[in-house]
């Protein structure tokens, strides 16, 4: 019997030394990494949520080139950084595996294809959008956007207003947003709001999180595992950071400059380029969080697009891959296209300009943060629980999503694109089928879980046929 037991334990023991000495994971080429980014670019729909679990499936489960902690780790930094946190997520890896190149080719390849495949969406709107198909879309889709944007307010409310404190402080940035008060003024008293609530102990401490940290399942040691030593070109180096930070100043600078020069300090890509670069310093809490203030800058202030187009970029923001503020290229290549940026005969060379440019100063910053504050990270491995401050701007954002959810409403179900002032325009000027389209999208969405891009998949459809109809 104790012979048995003998082989048992024998057999169970070389089975776990067998399980143990699996392969190492080996590390990546930096050619391997950047097929993987590549492809990553391609196919990361679904949103921040979404690209977060598919970098986490990839990355912490497929591929074990970083382990759970390590990955959650990263995430929390992002998570409090402006700027897409996919985007930086992938920037922030590919650093840890290859240093700055493999940090830069990761975070440009995740926007490149989105970059591309928006810039050909808007010429083909802005050539031939008034046709019957493309409207007919369109008409589908747009109803299913504001469904989508509600949604998100949802999720965001879910995890953030869990006392009636922060219900308020929502409340007083969708009343805000409503009396065009500055997105930026807002966003500071929301965060004096939280640290004075975080004070008086009003505030409960509450945890960060994307949803991304679900168990695993890894069964072998990650490549970058929990005990990884940091690499060598990731150690605190404050000549490195200081070397960081003055790069990105004058890759900001230089393209500032050069069109100042050329154009004047009044030229309207200089003023788009300056804009979008305060945008990129605001987008805390996510794209949905910042679009007011681009929509109060770009169809307000600037009058570069109207509210329809507005709308209309939204919608092919979240039918294409990357991160949804590269909704910003759509909205730069139209004003660049239709008030000839460039003069006479050039439309579509301003369009491609405007694009660029607006892409450029929307994702540097996320590059600089994370390239100059990662070795900092690094070497604390502890990140402090989420602070009252950014509690307080968390609930701003709901208010603020839920205000532009209810801005795309009424500009969706009513023709004269404003809330009727009478019970006859009430009816008269009512868009029943699109409120039909927003009950589907919503059934799908909220009850039936569906994913966004299939929920606009069938929208677009009934869109479509309702436009032969």
């Amino acid at each position: 019997m104790n012979q048995t037991s003998d082989l048992i334990n024998t057999r169970n023991g070389l089975e776990m030394t067998e399980l143990a000495s699996q392969e190492a994971v080996a590390h990546p080429p930096l050619k391997t990494a950047v097929g993987y980014w590549f492809k990553l670019g391609w196919i990361s729909f679904g949103g921040p949520a979404g690209q977060i679990a598919l970098l986490h499936e990839e990355l912490v489960t497929r591929q074990h080139w970083i382990s759970e902690k390590r990955f959650l780790h990263a995430l929390n930094y992002c998570m409090i950084l402006p700027g897409p946190e996919a985007q930086q997520l992938a920037t922030y890896t590919g650093w840890l595996l290859h240093g700055r190149l493999g940090g830069i080719l990761a975070g440009a390849l995740f926007i490149l294809p989105s970059l591309f495949i928006l810039m050909g969406l808007a010429w083909i709107y802005m050539v031939f959008g008034q046709t019957l198909v493309l409207a007919g879309i369109f008409a589908g889709i747009k109803p299913a956007v504001t469904v989508i944007v509600l949604q998100a307010a949802w999720r965001l409310g879910t995890r953030v207003l869990k006392q009636a404190v922060l219900w308020g402080v929502a409340a007083i940035a969708f009343v805000s947003a409503f009396m065009n008060v500055p997105f930026p003024l807002v966003i500071l008293l929301a965060a004096l709001t939280g640290w004075w609530l975080g004070r008086a102990g009003y505030l409960s401490a509450s945890g960060s999180g994307h949803g991304a940290g679900k168990q695993s399942g890894q069964v072998r040691a990650a490549l970058i595992d929990d005990h990884t030593a940091v690499p060598e070109h990731a150690l605190l180096k404050m000549r490195s950071i200081i070397g960081v930070l003055l790069m990105g100043m004058t890759l900001w600078a230089l393209p500032i400059g050069a069109m100042v020069a050329i154009f004047g300090l009044n030229d309207p890509l200089v003023l788009m380029s300056w804009f979008f670069t305060k945008a990129a310093l605001l987008t805390f809490g996510g794209a949905y969080a910042v679009l007011p203030y681009v929509y109060q800058g770009v169809v307000n202030h600037y009058q570069w697009l109207t509210p329809t187009q507005m709308i209309d970029g939204l919608a092919l923001g979240e039918t294409t891959p990357g991160p949804l503020i590269m909704v910003v290229t759509f909205v730069a290549f139209v004003a660049g296209y239709q008030h000839l940026m460039l003069g006479e005969g050039q439309a579509l060379a301003a369009g491609i300009l405007a694009a660029c440019l607006t892409t450029w100063f929307t994702f540097l910053p996320s590059f600089v943060f994370i390239l100059a504050g990662a070795p900092l990270v690094e070497r604390t491995r502890q990140m402090p629980r989420l602070t009252a401050p950014l509690t307080g701007i968390s609930a701003a954002v709901v208010g603020f999503i839920v205000n532009l959810a209810l801005f795309f409403a009424i500009h969706v179900l009513w023709t004269q694109n404003t809330l009727p002032t009478s019970l006859e325009m009430l009816w008269r000027d009512f868009n029943g089928s699109a409120l039909a389209i927003m009950a589907l999208a919503a059934v799908l969405l909220f009850w039936r879980n569906w994913g966004v891009m299939r929920v606009l998949l069938v929208c677009g459809t009934i869109g479509l046929g309702l436009s032969w109809v």
